[in-house]
């Protein structure tokens, strides 16, 4: 009896592990379209992606184990937009026969303001613009998987209510800032349309992608930026080395706003661990931030004031005066 029972385990884990496999894959090419298409998939599909959790897909270089997900896989979700530079080389040294398909159809590209003829592709940073990607992958994974289309849809229409939801929150989020302290500082410019949507101004160290050498002239128009407008802080980014902008936080007194989650979702610790998650923990810090009171204007104007130096080393004078006059007068007597 005891022989069956375990007969019967090992056909359920051996027909499990069949069911697992005839799951087909769907390749995203990072992490935030990875979690959308998991959303709207659940338990249909196997997925996976290219560029691993915090790793930053403009300056991504394709491992060996790149070419084998894509051989694997049956649909590859690519954003476009000149964000995966290095993804047609990928493919075609994979010799992959994966649908590929590109998630941003629809939506309106914003021009790059630094890269000639290049669009800027952080178009997921606007939730509205969410809603298209969910749509796109939504119909990638019917035509997947048409057997499963009830359930895919279901899920769809749950993901995209979220998504509605949380455009209006941003909304709200974003107006309780005074306009005059409505602008949003970062290490890179990856959020013009989260701007153009929500209504914040944008300035960063680096352009669209962050291959590009910063420029003397970008730290003192930040500079100035900072001042004219009594910035009371700037704001890193999860997949970006945030020194530099650090010490332009340095150099006005002014905080480290928190960090923003922008090329890639968090891990599971993370406060950003879903693409919903992201761009709601985004749009909570930088409210708290900009909502701050700056008080570089009154530190810079003591410091800056050659009376206070005077004053002081006047009283510190007569201190010492005092100090020697009545040594002196205790030794007469």
């Amino acid at each position: 009896m005891r022989l069956f029972y375990i007969l019967i385990l090992g056909l359920g884990l051996f027909t499990s592990g069949i069911s697992q496999a005839k799951r087909p894959i769907v390749l995203s090419t990072a992490s935030i379209f990875n979690d959308m298409a998991q959303q709207i998939g659940g338990d249909h599909f196997s997925y996976d992606m290219i560029v691993p959790i915090g790793g930053d897909p403009h300056i991504y270089d394709p491992i060996p184990n790149d070419v084998q997900k894509c051989v694997t896989a049956d649909l590859i979700l690519k954003n476009g937009l000149t964000f995966e530079g290095w993804l047609a080389e990928l493919i075609e040294n994979s010799g992959t026969k994966a649908r590929q398909v590109l998630i941003t159809q629809g939506i309106k590209p914003i021009q790059a303001l630094t890269q000639h003829n290049s669009t800027d592709p952080h178009a997921w940073m606007d939730a509205h613009n969410g809603l298209m990607y969910a749509k796109n992958i939504r119909n990638a994974l019917v035509a997947l998987m048409p057997s499963d289309s009830q359930d895919i849809e279901l899920r769809y229409q749950a993901y995209k209510s979220s998504l509605e939801q949380l455009d209006e929150y941003i909304k709200l989020k974003i107006q309780s800032i005074p306009p005059e302290k409505r602008i949003l500082i970062t290490s890179h410019d990856a959020f013009q349309y989260y701007g153009q949507r929500y209504g914040i101004r944008l300035e960063a160290v680096l352009g669209i992608t962050t291959d590009a050498d910063v420029q003397t002239g970008d730290i003192l128009r930040l500079n100035k930026v900072i001042k004219e407008n009594k910035i009371p802080a700037v704001f890193l980014e999860s997949t970006i080395n945030g020194k530099l902008l650090e010490q332009v936080a340095a150099d006005n007194h002014i905080v480290i706003g928190g960090k923003l989650y922008s090329d890639s979702i968090g891990d599971s610790t993370s406060p950003a661990p879903s693409y919903y998650a992201m761009l709601k923990h985004n749009t909570d810090v930088i409210t708290t931030a900009l909502l701050r009171e700056n008080t570089t204007s009154h530190q810079s104007t003591t410091r800056a004031n050659p009376w206070y130096y005077w004053i002081a080393g006047l009283v510190l004078l007569a201190a010492l005066v005092y100090f020697i006059i009545s040594k002196v007068g205790q030794s007469k007597s």
